[in-house]
């Protein structure tokens, strides 16, 4: 047989039971075709010597908001990395919005007010700081962000009294009725509507830049959860942005894309309900394919948003909401069920969850499907009951342990420590017989797969805390539910996720074992190369020469 690539001395972690490790990879038309002895007297136009690397398959992220990166790549860094206090805020807002041409908007994302004494920046604030500029400084959760007073007055009302109260979401208002500037969930759209959809060219170019990004950091498949949403994604044409990306070779990474619930609509036709045409979950290829359809239920638990069963440690009377009436819930979930799709709930807190479940279980009561595999994207307070329910239904949980990394310690303040206990349960999930997928919701933190694994290993909050220890998972756990887990999760286990005979010949190349380091270590091992389809997409080590 003659090969397109033979990459060859290589210290290849596979993740097929049949064949744990390898040395040498054959790939043909970007599938591997052959490891080791299947490949003896096969020629290659390419023999690329792996030095003795560690290799494993290429890292796939379950909830990873690619175009969003790319956004906020161009936009004012507020994240707790780059600011460290309210003044040092007030301070970067101030000498970006002087940068900028009058009436321009002042674009920030990332801010924690947990990170910054506990307060949000406040519309006036901003008046004061920009110019007369209008303002929108976006939550590191992607549920809240603060406005100015000109960027009120673009919506329409003069008078920023005026500025009306949104159903599933909230407009903070001060003792006086005037508002904070603070927009929560649904109420976020009305300053979505003046910044979206942005030009085509625009969103392509963030689809790039955070294909550029997830390439370096050893990433060759996302699942970007949310397109053409109120909430997410751009605008209508978010697959049109999606193709063309794809059609010059800048979607760099493969893409497994979710329509938002609002996307869809009544069809005069089977399936009743969905995009044009009968669109569904499972159209598309190995490069760029419609996934499961998203919808949200509840809000952020750092945001003190998410659906709780019981009041917030640290705001009595407050069990945050659910953004749609519950009964809409189920009905819509019902109806994308028996179209068809896949369907991907946002629940963080543990009645959203609930809520969700109970609408899967519905579902599958009136409608039998075989491997609907629904997802709960976060799923992040469960109790033992309901993960024991979520195994029954054969529903897919996406939590994020980077969360625990960068927002631990908001959790652990929101729901006191001894609930904390049920946040983000990876471990128990497993030992329910659970498949686990690794995901990030990146850009709300940092995106990088090896943090992703080092924080489902270590479980360490940014303050030192460790959050349940209980929950900790092997590397070798945590490196599976960030290839084969994801995998699963997309129903796309039987072509990625492993290293083996007719599977895509996508992998990561480390510059350490993640097996054999420290555990405390592993998020300093470095990615070397990345791979995708057998063609280098990403190189530290000089393969390509």
């Amino acid at each position: 047989m003659h090969l397109d690539v033979l990459f060859t001395n290589g210290d290849i972690t596979t993740l097929d039971p049949d064949r744990p490790t390898a040395r040498r990879m054959g790939v043909l038309g970007g599938v591997l075709v052959g490891l080791d002895d299947d490949l003896d007297g096969c020629t290659a136009d390419d023999v690329v010597d792996l030095g003795g690397a560690p290799v494993v398959p290429g890292f796939h992220d379950a909830h990873h908001h690619l175009s969003m990166r790319g956004q906020r790549l161009t936009q004012l860094d507020l994240r707790p990395s780059a600011v460290t206090s309210m003044d040092a805020l007030r301070a970067a807002v101030r000498e970006h919005a002087r940068r900028l041409p009058e009436g321009a908007w002042v674009r920030g994302h990332g801010y924690d007010q947990n990170r910054l004494g506990g307060a949000h920046p406040t519309r006036q604030e901003l008046d004061a700081l920009t110019g007369g500029r209008p303002v929108w400084l976006a939550h590191n959760s992607a549920h809240m962000g603060v406005v100015n007073t000109a960027a009120i007055r673009l919506m329409g009302f003069a008078d920023p009294r005026d500025l009306p109260d949104v159903p599933g979401g909230t407009v903070e208002r001060d003792a006086t009725g005037a508002p904070t500037g603070l927009l929560t969930e649904q109420a976020q759209a009305l300053v979505y509507e003046l910044l979206r959809p942005q030009p085509v060219e625009d969103f392509v170019r963030a689809i790039e830049l955070g294909s550029q990004v997830a390439l370096a950091e050893g990433l060759t498949s996302i699942t970007e959860p949310g397109i053409a949403g109120r909430l997410t994604g751009n605008g209508p044409a978010d697959l049109h942005a999606f193709l063309i990306a794809r059609e010059r070779g800048v979607l760099g990474v493969r893409a497994t894309v979710m329509p938002e619930m609002a996307a869809l609509h009544d069809i005069d036709a089977e399936p009743g309900f969905g995009l044009d045409l009968g669109l569904r979950t499972g159209l598309g290829d190995d490069t760029l394919r419609i996934g499961a359809v998203k919808l949200f239920s509840d809000g952020s638990l750092i945001g003190r948003t998410a659906s709780m069963c019981c009041d917030y440690a640290d705001a009595a009377g407050n069990r945050g909401f659910t953004q749609d009436d519950p009964d809409r819930l189920r009905e819509q979930v019902l109806r994308a069920h028996r179209a068809g799709w896949q369907i991907a709930a946002h629940a963080i807190g543990d009645a959203a969850v609930q809520l969700v479940l109970d609408a899967y279980a519905r579902a599958q009561r009136q409608l039998p499907r075989a491997d609907a595999r629904h997802r709960i994207e976060h799923c992040g307070v469960t109790s033992d009951a309901q993960i024991a329910e979520i195994a029954r239904l054969g529903v897919v949980p996406v939590p994020q342990a980077r969360f625990v990394d960068e927002l631990g310690d908001g959790i652990i303040a929101a729901l006191g420590a001894e609930r904390a206990k049920l946040a983000y349960r990876q471990l128990s999930f497993l030992r329910a017989g659970v498949e686990v997928p690794g995901s990030s919701d990146c850009p709300v933190v940092d995106g990088a797969p090896l943090l992703g694994i080092h924080a489902l290993v270590n479980r360490e909050t940014a303050a030192g805390q460790v959050l349940n220890a209980d929950e900790r998972l092997t590397p070798l756990q945590a490196l599976r539910a960030y290839t084969s887990g994801s995998a699963y999760a997309d129903h796309q286990e039987h072509r990625k996720g492993r290293l083996a005979r007719g599977m895509l010949a996508d992998f990561t190349v480390l510059s350490d074992d993640l097996t054999r380091v420290d555990r405390r270590a592993i998020k300093d091992v470095e990615v070397t190369a990345t791979v995708v389809g057998g063609e280098i997409k990403h190189d530290r080590m000089g393969l390509s020469g």
